[in-house]
């Protein structure tokens, strides 16, 4: 465990969804450095050992649990939560999966596929990934908010105010996030944990695993944050940059099209390169391809780029 936190939160300290009426799992002071143990965003439901047909018999109100929540004291309705990411401990094992009716291209990607990731925990060396893909990885959190002032419960799939499933490849160790804080306590939590993740996550699942996050805590008082922010190290994607891109474009007035059109293309290239399915092709791009707005200023037609990362397969 971490020989440098003052407490461990451990997986059953979890839950599902956003609620300020949970009670804290742990109260702390700012300044606090806590190792979280995060469960995957199956909640464990997936294993190494499943197979296709366990994507189908996901129960989804088990879906992405967050470990937590931590009272922080002295945190106060417009005062900004400072968490500074120090370290993940991965798993070694990660899955990805196209669940009907979820995804960028959910009309295309009709029936459940799955593909079970075995890497190295220590080195976190490319991922292997068919019979010549290697991904590279970089671990980070996918979900990491405070609870919401609005009462009940809330759903963790979209993203919010507070954060919670912001899926920022960028949320990697050495990054400061700035949270609003909405309610007393702030009432942390984070998982949703991830070995690799395309910005933009285009199939709706990244290599989803389960490992330890460790982070501290801390306040800026009367920040009243609009959004979340962060500070991150550069540079971001040197894990990715070795041998180029190709990159495919989408071109419209729609932002939305424009970017299903980029994965599209991406996909039919993918598949017509390397004779992979083209389910398989979607699910790599969503763990290691990145949606970018290229141009959003002459109207009436945009801009979106997909940049595939030619080191998988070189």
């Amino acid at each position: 465990m971490c020989n440098n936190c003052n407490y461990t939160i451990h997986g059953r300290h979890h839950h599902f969804g956003w609620d300020h009426s949970i009670p804290p799992a742990m109260t702390v002071a700012p300044g606090s450095t806590i190792e979280f143990e995060c469960l995957d965003s199956s909640g464990g439901q997936l294993t190494p050992e499943s197979q296709v047909g366990d994507v189908g018999a996901l129960d989804f109100g088990k879906i992405n649990p967050v470990t937590g929540p931590i009272f922080v004291e002295g945190a106060e309705p417009g005062d900004a939560l400072k968490v500074t990411i120090h370290e993940f401990k991965p798993s070694g094992f990660g899955w990805t999966a196209n669940i009907p009716g979820f995804g960028l291209l959910a009309d295309q990607f009709k029936e459940n596929a799955l593909n079970i990731w075995a890497y190295d925990k220590q080195s976190l060396a490319p991922a292997a990934f068919g019979k010549n893909g290697r991904v590279p990885l970089k671990p980070f959190a996918g979900t990491i908010g405070v609870a919401p002032a609005e009462p009940g419960h809330h759903s963790v799939v979209p993203p919010r105010r507070v954060g919670g499933n912001l899926d920022i490849r960028d949320l990697a160790a050495g990054t400061t996030l700035y949270l609003p804080v909405e309610v007393a306590g702030a009432l942390f939590s984070v998982g949703d944990t991830h070995a690799a993740q395309g910005d933009g996550e285009v199939c709706g699942t990244a290599i989803e695993s389960p490992m330890n996050v460790v982070a501290s805590l801390d306040l800026v008082k009367g920040a009243n944050l609009r959004m979340p922010r962060f500070t991150t190290p550069g540079p971001v994607t040197r894990h990715l940059d070795t041998k180029g891109y190709e990159v495919t474009t989408g071109i419209g007035p729609d932002l939305m099209e424009g970017a299903r059109m980029a994965v599209s293309g991406m996909v039919d290239l993918l598949t017509a390169t390397h004779g992979m399915s083209a389910v398989e092709a979607y699910m790599l791009c969503s763990v290691c391809g990145d949606l970018r707005i290229s141009e959003i200023v002459d109207m009436p037609n945009w801009v979106v780029s997909f940049y595939f990362p030619r080191s998988v397969f070189e």
